[in-house]
């Protein structure tokens, strides 16, 4: 057992313990460091003031992905490199990126220009050499800028992303290599007492007892939605579980069929599996927040915390995907549409936890098609999430249909009358389509809050379903859709 917590900050090794387990890595940072360049702005994880880089050993080498600060415990940088704004330069020599924001005006009032760097930089080290224009926007799209502006800024990420890779990460990257290997033990985490603790447990069987001992502990795995409730809803979380250091629960696993992804998974390493299985798949991943929650935010927990407007369960859902669970020894499986009992309420017992999910692969007869309707394209929660398969016979007629909606109800949830009038007519039978859209009205009453009315969710509903139906009977998205057309994907694939 381990009651500290170890780290890389400017290539040395720093070790803290005695810490509220509600301690973030951006206090930690600005508080016990005075290192004040990295900025505190909406406090949830939205604008990117707070972007720092976390380092981590991936297949021998190290990998640097831009996380919130804000809302990233400072439990969970044990084990990792640290890298912040002040780090980057090399004496009175700037890094590529932040030369070629100077060169190219890209800052003004300066407050958010240490998270665009920092974002960059992750970009930086991620890519090989130059990079498009649309490869730098996902980047920085969880980044918010109100001064200056983003062309010059994308235009410095265009420029630096000629230069050379020799920066001092690059030259030190064996060395930090080697130091993360060392940090990397088997040894359980546990910070405070049975009464406030901030806990990390090593393994599967390690997280079952701790949990059982102590049910009413808050279980974290990215903290991109427990963060909020620290920073936003000023809840008092004495017993905090991070599972991130537990062994194999990141696992994604292809088998051919299905895809395994463990609890711990971040959509970031998920997105490529899920692409796989179809295109609006993948994009709908590349959608659910910013690179900075994407690299943090776990497929799990997005699925776990129940939420009504998750983006992930209904997609999950339409494809079949099943849930795995474990209580102490004893371990289950559901399928993931079994979880979602009411709002704020989940097919779990007191100590019980999930562990992964399976997610079958699409058949040669069948059709996938997913959307995400909200009020800007990139970085916001769902007003409707809407998600379809449809089993086709060679003559054209489903033989099975499911239909899942988010932001329709208080949970995630099959439309189980739409899919009733579907199953057995011919995918261009109009009068089918007409009954399928008047069940799917009786199937929700659908939410009605800020991000949109009940009405305009019964409508959005009713032409997603549209959508998807005149898309499985061959219409071209080039017809249907604005952004997203599959066929552009399937050339860029080629």
């Amino acid at each position: 057992m381990r009651d500290t917590i170890r780290f890389i900050r400017r290539g040395g090794i720093v070790e803290v313990g005695n810490f509220d387990p509600m301690a973030m890595l951006l206090d930690h940072l600005r508080l016990e460091e005075g290192a004040k360049g990295t900025k505190e702005g909406c406090g949830e994880g939205d604008c990117g003031a707070c972007t720092v880089a976390i380092g981590r050993c991936r297949n021998g080498e190290v990998v640097y992905e831009p996380v919130n600060a804000c809302i990233q415990l400072l439990g969970m940088v044990d084990g990792t490199e640290v890298v912040a704004i002040e780090d980057l330069a090399e004496g009175d020599v700037l890094h590529p990126i932040q030369q070629a924001m100077v060169d190219r005006h890209g800052s003004q009032c300066g407050f958010c220009t240490p998270g665009f760097v920092m974002s960059l930089f992750a970009l930086f080290h991620a890519s090989q050499g130059p990079v498009t224009r649309g490869e730098i926007n996902d980047w920085i799209a969880g980044n918010l800028c109100r001064c200056t502006g983003y062309r010059p800024i994308v235009d410095a990420a265009l420029e630096a992303s000629g230069a050379p890779r020799a920066d001092k990460f690059h030259k030190a990257s064996a060395d930090t290599a080697g130091i993360l290997q060392f940090l990397a033990d088997d040894r359980d985490l546990f910070i405070g007492d049975d009464d406030r603790f901030f806990a990390a447990p090593a393994s599967v069987d390690a997280l079952a007892a701790l949990y059982q001992k102590h049910p009413t502990a808050v279980i974290v795995a990215g903290a991109t939605d427990v963060g909020l409730w620290i920073t936003k809803q000023l809840r008092d979380i004495p017993k905090i579980i991070h599972i991130g250091r537990v062994a194999g629960m990141n696992r994604i696993e292809d088998t051919g069929r299905e895809i395994l992804i463990g609890a711990t998974a971040t959509f970031a390493n998920a997105e490529p599996y899920m692409r796989a299985i179809d295109p609006d798949l993948g994009e709908l991943f590349r959608r659910i927040g910013s690179k900075q929650v994407r690299a943090s935010g776990t497929v799990g927990g997005n699925v776990a915390n129940g939420s009504p407007i998750g983006d992930s369960p209904p997609a999950l859902i339409a494809l079949g995907a099943t849930m795995e669970l474990r209580r102490g020894d004893r371990a289950r499986a559901i399928p993931l549409e079994d979880f979602f009992i009411d709002y704020g309420k989940q097919n779990r017992a007191s100590g019980e936890f999930v562990t992964g999910l399976l997610v079958p692969r699409l058949r040669e007869d069948q059709v996938f098609r997913c959307y995400k309707v909200t009020k800007r394209f990139d970085q916001d929660i769902s007003a409707v999430m809407g998600a379809f398969r449809f089993t086709l016979d060679a003559d054209g007629l489903i033989r099975e249909t499911r239909i899942a909606y988010g932001g329709m109800a208080g949970t995630p949830k099959r439309a189980k009358g739409a899919e009733a009038a579907l199953n057995g007519a011919a995918i261009r039978d109009s009068a089918a389509w007409s009954k399928a859209f008047a069940a799917l009205r009786e199937d929700y009453a659908p939410l009605d809050d800020h991000r949109a009315s009940a009405a305009y969710r019964a409508e959005i509903a009713h032409a997603l379903l549209g959508k998807a139906l005149l898309e499985a009977a061959g219409t071209s998205t080039a017809r249907t859709r604005i952004v997203g057309r599959r066929e552009e994907a399937a050339d860029a694939a080629e």
